[in-house]
């Protein structure tokens, strides 16, 4: 199963009074562990960029200014996320932002599906925050790195989380991979088994005629006595 965390960093809240995306990022996951394949752009926004907003990302004016604006990449951006699903922190933000990039080109709006991992923390901590930060510190994920807000490192902060609220690495995927590993190994890589010696010890024998002395005739002494 293909899904894809996602973030974005902008230039302010606003996405419908002139507020711009500044970097986007993607990680693809299959089956909630990430690939190792991920989709990141910075993105000039063709305006200046506030102080409350530099505050948060680092992202200046200047440094955005030598990357494509969005009508450069959003091809390269809609065929990363296909149609799989959108797992992203506070999704109505991020998908609003994406949304109103793809309307100022007449492009339709998105139609994947999302996953809200506010919602899902809000369900399992119900009154406990559930920023990303508070999230990492319950599930003791190191975020050490995160100074300022960055999209890319997000979202693999993101897939930890996602992986935690929706229960964790299960065990008994690490023993299938034990057990393809030993597989993937072809034959001969047991150790051989001493052959298990069937033929009855004399004690056996004489047991066995004993049991035998109880019956008139017994079919199984003949049958002992032709082997």
């Amino acid at each position: 199963m293909r899904e894809i965390i996602l973030d974005t960093e902008t230039t302010g809240l606003d996405a419908g009074g002139g507020d711009r995306i500044v970097e986007i990022a993607c990680l693809e996951l299959e089956n909630r562990i990430p690939t190792g394949t991920h989709f990141q752009r910075y993105i000039n926004p063709a305006r200046d960029m506030p102080e409350g907003a530099f505050r948060i990302h680092g992202l200046s004016t200047d440094f955005l200014a030598g990357h494509p604006v969005f009508a450069k990449l959003v091809d390269d951006f809609l065929a990363f996320i296909a149609d799989d699903p959108l797992v992203i922190h506070n999704a109505e933000f991020d998908l609003r932002f994406l949304n109103a990039e793809l309307k100022r080109l007449d492009r339709p709006a998105l139609a994947n599906r999302a996953i809200d991992t506010v919602v899902l923390a809000r369900r399992k901590f119900p009154g406990a925050q559930v920023n990303l930060d508070a999230l990492c510190r319950r599930f003791e994920i190191d975020n050490s790195a995160r100074s300022l807000h960055g999209a890319l490192l997000d979202c693999e902060l993101l897939a930890e989380v996602y992986l935690e609220l929706s229960g964790g690495r299960q065990p008994g995927l690490d023993l299938a991979s034990a057990r393809r590993a030993t597989a993937s190994q072809g034959p001969g890589v047991r150790a051989a088994r001493a052959p298990r010696p069937h033929e009855p010890s004399t004690e056996e024998r004489t047991a066995h005629e004993a049991y035998l002395d109880k019956f008139e005739a017994p079919i199984w002494r003949n049958q002992t006595n032709d082997h």
